[in-house]
């Protein structure tokens, strides 16, 4: 017998497992057909141990959709020693290959603001504010005066990244390259506005 399968997971090895396969279920179907039974079935597992772990349908949908907006925020994480520009320009090189590698889970993430819980969309808005953070900071790197204006322009921002991401990942015929130079000249040029006079 395989040793590998009669090993009792830890309780957070076994939390670690659920949620991994409720990440994975994102990759082919919406955040709303996600329930207890099904995760349990997948994982081989009693609902009541999927209960145990998350407590309710939305429990879970909470825990995963936590669990997919922090690896997106990880796999894109800045990297300290590129010049600002450079590091702009990374980051949304490895969203752009993040959404094109895990697209159900994006779609899944962006659409999750349109869940009627609460905490749901609160997850999704407080990543889109980490992703408009990470820009804010490049272009004050940069020398732009942090204004509100120029906080509430990357925000948005932010909001058009995710549309370009699903167009041009849905039909596949934007090279990743040009998305992300598309999406980097597009920051810049919304900042650029700030700063003409009327």
């Amino acid at each position: 017998m395989d040793t590998d399968r009669r090993r009792r997971l830890t309780p957070d090895e076994r939390r670690s497992q659920l949620l991994a396969l409720g990440v994975a279920f994102l990759a082919d179907r919406p955040l709303d057909d996600l329930t207890i039974e099904e995760l349990s079935a997948r994982a081989g597992v009693s609902r009541g141990l999927v209960f145990h772990y998350f407590g309710s349908k939305q429990g879970l949908h909470r825990a995963v959709v936590t669990t997919a907006a922090e690896s997106m925020l990880a796999a894109s994480a800045p990297r300290a020693e590129l010049d600002p520009l450079d590091r702009l320009h990374d980051t949304l090189a490895r969203i752009v290959t993040f959404v094109r590698d895990y697209r159900g889970t994006f779609f899944s993430l962006v659409r999750g603001v349109a869940s009627g819980d609460p905490v749901v969309r609160r997850v999704v808005d407080e990543s889109r504010d980490a992703h408009a953070e990470r820009v804010i900071a490049a272009f004050l790197d940069l020398g732009a005066a942090d204004t509100p204006m120029l906080r509430v322009a990357l925000r948005s921002w932010v909001s058009f990244v995710e549309e370009v991401l699903i167009e041009t990942t849905e039909d596949d015929t934007a090279d990743a390259d040009e998305v992300t130079r598309f999406l980097a000249r597009s920051a810049q040029g919304v900042v650029a506005a700030l700063a003409e006079p009327a």
